[in-house]
Protein backbone atom coordinates (compact mmCIF):
# COMPACT_ATOMS: atom_id res chain seq x y z
CA UNK A 1 0.00 0.00 0.00
CA UNK A 2 1.42 3.62 -0.69
CA UNK A 3 2.70 5.23 2.25
CA UNK A 4 1.41 8.61 1.57
CA UNK A 5 -2.58 7.23 1.35
CA UNK A 6 -1.81 5.76 4.41
CA UNK A 7 -0.69 9.10 6.05
CA UNK A 8 -3.81 10.45 4.41
CA UNK A 9 -5.87 7.55 6.20
CA UNK A 10 -4.73 8.36 9.48
CA UNK A 11 -4.91 11.61 9.12
CA UNK A 12 -8.57 11.67 8.41
CA UNK A 13 -8.95 8.97 11.30
CA UNK A 14 -7.58 11.77 13.83
CA UNK A 15 -9.24 14.92 11.83
CA UNK A 16 -12.42 13.57 11.49
CA UNK A 17 -13.70 15.08 7.89
CA UNK A 18 -11.95 14.72 4.31
CA UNK A 19 -12.19 18.88 4.40
CA UNK A 20 -10.04 19.05 7.26
CA UNK A 21 -7.47 16.23 5.44
CA UNK A 22 -7.41 18.22 2.58
CA UNK A 23 -6.61 21.82 4.64
CA UNK A 24 -3.61 20.03 6.50
CA UNK A 25 -2.24 18.73 3.41
CA UNK A 26 -2.75 21.52 1.35
CA UNK A 27 -4.79 19.31 -1.18
CA UNK A 28 -8.18 19.46 -2.79
CA UNK A 29 -11.35 17.74 -1.30
CA UNK A 30 -11.86 15.87 -4.16
CA UNK A 31 -8.10 14.80 -4.41
CA UNK A 32 -7.95 13.58 -0.84
CA UNK A 33 -11.28 11.76 -1.92
CA UNK A 34 -9.60 9.84 -5.00
CA UNK A 35 -6.89 9.07 -2.93
CA UNK A 36 -8.45 7.05 0.03
CA UNK A 37 -10.91 5.31 -2.78
CA UNK A 38 -7.72 4.43 -4.47
CA UNK A 39 -5.87 3.05 -1.14
CA UNK A 40 -9.65 1.20 -0.78
CA UNK A 41 -8.63 -0.82 -3.39
CA UNK A 42 -5.32 -1.68 -2.61
CA UNK A 43 -6.78 -2.83 0.72
CA UNK A 44 -9.86 -4.61 -0.83
CA UNK A 45 -12.74 -3.68 1.68
CA UNK A 46 -14.31 -0.61 2.49
CA UNK A 47 -12.25 1.81 4.67
CA UNK A 48 -15.22 4.25 4.84
CA UNK A 49 -19.26 4.50 4.80
CA UNK A 50 -21.57 6.90 4.83
CA UNK A 51 -23.66 8.30 8.39
CA UNK A 52 -26.20 11.20 7.65
CA UNK A 53 -24.08 13.57 5.67
CA UNK A 54 -20.33 12.93 6.41
CA UNK A 55 -18.14 9.71 6.41
CA UNK A 56 -16.71 7.54 9.05
CA UNK A 57 -14.19 4.48 9.06
CA UNK A 58 -15.62 1.12 9.28
CA UNK A 59 -13.67 -1.56 11.61
CA UNK A 60 -11.01 -1.86 8.80
CA UNK A 61 -10.97 1.64 8.44
CA UNK A 62 -10.07 1.84 11.81
CA UNK A 63 -7.25 -0.94 12.06
CA UNK A 64 -5.88 0.13 8.79
CA UNK A 65 -5.59 3.53 10.76
CA UNK A 66 -3.89 1.95 13.25
CA UNK A 67 -0.90 0.35 10.84
CA UNK A 68 -0.90 3.42 9.27
CA UNK A 69 0.31 5.25 12.49
CA UNK A 70 2.21 2.21 13.46
CA UNK A 71 4.03 2.51 9.82
CA UNK A 72 4.13 6.38 10.47
CA UNK A 73 6.43 5.94 13.69
CA UNK A 74 8.92 3.37 12.02
CA UNK A 75 9.37 5.48 9.28
CA UNK A 76 10.12 8.50 11.98
CA UNK A 77 12.17 6.51 13.90
CA UNK A 78 14.23 5.69 11.37
CA UNK A 79 14.83 9.12 10.12
CA UNK A 80 15.58 10.50 13.50
CA UNK A 81 18.64 7.72 13.86
CA UNK A 82 20.11 8.77 10.94
CA UNK A 83 20.22 12.33 11.80
CA UNK A 84 21.35 10.82 15.07
CA UNK A 85 24.27 8.93 13.15
CA UNK A 86 24.99 11.93 11.24
CA UNK A 87 24.33 14.36 14.50
CA UNK A 88 22.84 16.69 13.17
CA UNK A 89 19.60 17.34 15.15
CA UNK A 90 17.82 20.27 13.13
CA UNK A 91 14.31 21.33 11.22
CA UNK A 92 11.44 22.87 12.23
CA UNK A 93 9.57 22.55 14.99
CA UNK A 94 6.30 23.73 16.16
CA UNK A 95 4.81 23.73 19.37
CA UNK A 96 1.56 25.12 21.08
CA UNK A 97 1.46 26.34 24.62
CA UNK A 98 -1.28 27.71 27.10
CA UNK A 99 -0.66 31.35 27.77
CA UNK A 100 0.71 30.95 31.29
CA UNK A 101 3.20 28.12 29.95
CA UNK A 102 4.39 30.53 27.40
CA UNK A 103 5.45 33.21 29.55
CA UNK A 104 7.13 30.31 32.17
CA UNK A 105 9.13 28.65 28.92
CA UNK A 106 9.25 30.67 25.84
CA UNK A 107 11.69 33.26 27.28
CA UNK A 108 14.21 30.03 28.35
CA UNK A 109 13.32 28.13 25.27
CA UNK A 110 14.09 30.40 22.42
CA UNK A 111 17.58 31.53 24.22
CA UNK A 112 18.75 27.81 24.22
CA UNK A 113 17.30 27.08 20.43
CA UNK A 114 19.11 29.94 19.52
CA UNK A 115 22.74 28.33 20.09
CA UNK A 116 21.53 25.19 17.86
CA UNK A 117 21.72 26.01 14.64
CA UNK A 118 19.24 24.53 12.39
CA UNK A 119 16.76 24.08 14.85
CA UNK A 120 13.52 26.19 14.16
CA UNK A 121 10.60 26.47 16.77
CA UNK A 122 7.47 28.24 15.89
CA UNK A 123 5.28 28.97 18.76
CA UNK A 124 1.83 29.58 18.91
CA UNK A 125 -0.57 30.37 22.11
CA UNK A 126 -3.94 28.11 22.85
CA UNK A 127 -5.96 27.63 25.70
CA UNK A 128 -8.62 25.42 25.21
CA UNK A 129 -10.62 23.58 28.36
CA UNK A 130 -8.67 20.75 29.68
CA UNK A 131 -10.07 17.80 27.22
CA UNK A 132 -9.41 20.16 24.39
CA UNK A 133 -5.36 19.50 24.52
CA UNK A 134 -4.76 16.51 23.01
CA UNK A 135 -6.70 17.92 19.75
CA UNK A 136 -4.04 20.45 19.37
CA UNK A 137 -1.31 17.08 19.09
CA UNK A 138 -3.25 16.82 15.15
CA UNK A 139 -1.41 20.26 13.87
CA UNK A 140 1.18 20.78 16.25
CA UNK A 141 4.57 18.63 16.85
CA UNK A 142 4.66 19.51 20.73
CA UNK A 143 1.81 20.70 22.59
CA UNK A 144 2.46 22.00 26.25
CA UNK A 145 -0.77 21.66 28.41
CA UNK A 146 -1.73 21.57 31.63
CA UNK A 147 -4.49 19.71 34.19
CA UNK A 148 -4.91 18.98 37.74
CA UNK A 149 -3.80 15.55 37.04
CA UNK A 150 -1.01 14.02 34.80
CA UNK A 151 -3.19 11.87 32.17
CA UNK A 152 -1.73 8.41 30.76
CA UNK A 153 -0.35 7.82 27.52
CA UNK A 154 -1.87 6.56 24.58
CA UNK A 155 -1.75 4.14 21.71
CA UNK A 156 -1.76 7.73 19.83
CA UNK A 157 -0.10 10.11 21.75
CA UNK A 158 2.91 10.47 24.28
CA UNK A 159 2.46 12.31 27.26
CA UNK A 160 6.00 13.80 28.87
CA UNK A 161 5.53 15.22 32.69
CA UNK A 162 7.17 18.54 32.84
CA UNK A 163 6.81 20.39 36.09
CA UNK A 164 4.18 20.65 38.60
CA UNK A 165 3.57 24.12 39.81
CA UNK A 166 1.62 25.20 42.97
CA UNK A 167 -1.49 27.25 43.06
CA UNK A 168 -1.93 30.15 45.49
CA UNK A 169 -5.32 32.16 46.46
CA UNK A 170 -4.35 36.14 45.44
CA UNK A 171 -5.38 38.54 46.91
CA UNK A 172 -5.31 42.20 46.86
CA UNK A 173 -2.47 43.44 48.62
CA UNK A 174 -5.24 45.84 50.68
CA UNK A 175 -7.48 42.47 51.82
CA UNK A 176 -7.87 41.62 55.65
CA UNK A 177 -5.70 38.06 54.53
CA UNK A 178 -3.38 39.41 52.68
CA UNK A 179 -1.37 39.33 56.06
CA UNK A 180 -1.91 36.03 56.72
CA UNK A 181 1.16 33.49 56.57
CA UNK A 182 -1.30 31.05 54.65
CA UNK A 183 -4.83 30.33 54.13
CA UNK A 184 -7.05 27.24 54.98
CA UNK A 185 -10.48 26.96 52.87
CA UNK A 186 -12.92 27.99 55.62
CA UNK A 187 -10.99 31.36 55.34
CA UNK A 188 -11.94 32.06 51.87
CA UNK A 189 -16.27 31.75 53.05
CA UNK A 190 -18.02 34.36 51.22
CA UNK A 191 -15.27 35.58 49.34
CA UNK A 192 -16.03 37.66 45.96
CA UNK A 193 -14.29 35.36 43.21
CA UNK A 194 -12.43 35.68 39.85
CA UNK A 195 -13.14 32.36 38.10
CA UNK A 196 -12.21 30.42 35.35
CA UNK A 197 -15.04 28.49 32.75
CA UNK A 198 -16.15 25.24 32.96
CA UNK A 199 -13.51 23.13 32.38
CA UNK A 200 -10.79 25.01 32.73
CA UNK A 201 -8.23 23.09 35.26
CA UNK A 202 -8.11 25.89 38.06
CA UNK A 203 -12.41 25.95 38.24
CA UNK A 204 -12.32 22.38 38.51
CA UNK A 205 -9.58 22.76 41.42
CA UNK A 206 -11.58 25.37 43.00
CA UNK A 207 -14.48 24.15 43.46
CA UNK A 208 -12.90 20.32 44.69
CA UNK A 209 -11.29 22.50 47.77
CA UNK A 210 -14.08 24.67 48.46
CA UNK A 211 -16.81 21.81 48.23
CA UNK A 212 -14.97 21.21 51.43
CA UNK A 213 -16.63 24.57 53.45
CA UNK A 214 -20.04 23.16 52.49
CA UNK A 215 -20.58 27.05 51.13
CA UNK A 216 -20.76 27.72 47.50
CA UNK A 217 -18.47 29.95 45.83
CA UNK A 218 -19.62 33.29 44.80
CA UNK A 219 -18.51 33.79 41.36
CA UNK A 220 -18.72 37.39 40.29
CA UNK A 221 -16.60 37.01 36.77
CA UNK A 222 -15.53 34.79 34.51
CA UNK A 223 -12.56 34.77 32.30
CA UNK A 224 -10.03 32.38 30.99
CA UNK A 225 -7.35 34.68 30.44
CA UNK A 226 -4.96 34.96 33.66
CA UNK A 227 -4.01 38.89 32.67
CA UNK A 228 -7.43 39.61 32.82
CA UNK A 229 -8.45 37.61 36.55
CA UNK A 230 -5.03 39.53 37.33
CA UNK A 231 -5.82 42.77 36.95
CA UNK A 232 -9.56 42.67 38.27
CA UNK A 233 -7.66 40.77 41.49
CA UNK A 234 -5.67 43.97 41.62
CA UNK A 235 -8.08 46.82 41.18
CA UNK A 236 -9.77 45.00 43.93
CA UNK A 237 -12.93 43.17 42.61
CA UNK A 238 -12.33 40.09 43.96
CA UNK A 239 -9.99 37.16 44.87
CA UNK A 240 -8.72 33.86 42.73
CA UNK A 241 -6.69 30.79 42.45
CA UNK A 242 -3.49 31.31 40.24
CA UNK A 243 -0.52 29.60 39.36
CA UNK A 244 2.66 30.56 41.38
CA UNK A 245 5.10 31.48 39.09
CA UNK A 246 3.81 33.96 36.79
CA UNK A 247 0.90 35.54 38.58
CA UNK A 248 0.69 39.07 39.65
CA UNK A 249 4.27 39.88 37.60
CA UNK A 250 2.64 43.17 36.39
CA UNK A 251 1.00 43.98 39.57
CA UNK A 252 4.04 43.96 42.01
CA UNK A 253 2.87 45.61 45.35
CA UNK A 254 -1.03 45.40 44.25
CA UNK A 255 -1.25 41.40 44.72
CA UNK A 256 -0.98 39.04 47.66
CA UNK A 257 0.25 35.30 47.26
CA UNK A 258 -1.02 33.02 49.90
CA UNK A 259 -0.53 29.43 49.97
CA UNK A 260 -3.90 27.58 50.86
CA UNK A 261 -3.39 24.37 52.63
CA UNK A 262 -5.45 21.49 53.19
CA UNK A 263 -5.09 19.67 49.80
CA UNK A 264 -3.47 19.37 46.84
CA UNK A 265 -2.95 22.66 45.41
CA UNK A 266 -0.41 21.73 42.40
CA UNK A 267 -1.12 21.37 38.77
CA UNK A 268 0.98 19.13 36.49
CA UNK A 269 2.10 20.64 33.27
CA UNK A 270 3.47 18.45 30.46
CA UNK A 271 3.93 17.60 27.03
CA UNK A 272 1.44 15.91 24.47
CA UNK A 273 2.73 14.49 21.02
CA UNK A 274 1.41 12.14 18.31
CA UNK A 275 3.96 9.54 18.51
CA UNK A 276 5.41 8.99 15.04
CA UNK A 277 6.39 13.27 15.49
CA UNK A 278 7.49 12.01 19.30
CA UNK A 279 10.55 9.77 17.01
CA UNK A 280 11.83 12.77 14.93
CA UNK A 281 15.36 13.97 16.77
CA UNK A 282 14.57 18.08 16.28
CA UNK A 283 11.19 17.17 18.13
CA UNK A 284 13.32 15.02 21.30
CA UNK A 285 15.11 18.12 21.65
CA UNK A 286 12.99 20.45 21.92
CA UNK A 287 11.71 18.45 24.54
CA UNK A 288 14.75 18.32 26.45
CA UNK A 289 14.80 22.00 26.17
CA UNK A 290 11.47 22.56 27.54
CA UNK A 291 12.60 20.38 30.34
CA UNK A 292 15.74 22.21 30.92
CA UNK A 293 13.81 25.24 31.21
CA UNK A 294 11.44 23.85 34.16
CA UNK A 295 14.18 22.67 36.54
CA UNK A 296 15.74 26.26 36.24
CA UNK A 297 12.02 27.27 37.23
CA UNK A 298 11.80 24.90 39.77
CA UNK A 299 15.62 25.70 41.10
CA UNK A 300 14.71 29.05 41.82
CA UNK A 301 11.72 28.60 43.81
CA UNK A 302 13.20 25.74 46.11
Amino acid sequence: MDIVRLNLLREFADRGSITAVARETHQTVSGVSQQLHRLEEEAGLPLTEKVGRGLVLTDAGRALAATARAVSVAITRAEAEWDAFRNTPVGSVTLATFPTGGQMFLPGLLARVDGLPGLIVTCSDRDPPSDGFAALTADFDVVLAHDMELPKSTADIIVVPVMTEPLDIALPSSHPLADREYLVPRDLVGERWIGNPWGYPFESWLNRVLSTTEVPMNVVQQFADTHIIEALVAAGFGIAGLPRYTAALSYPGQIALKQLRGSDNNRSIFILMRRDRAERLAVRNVVDLVQEVAKTISDADS
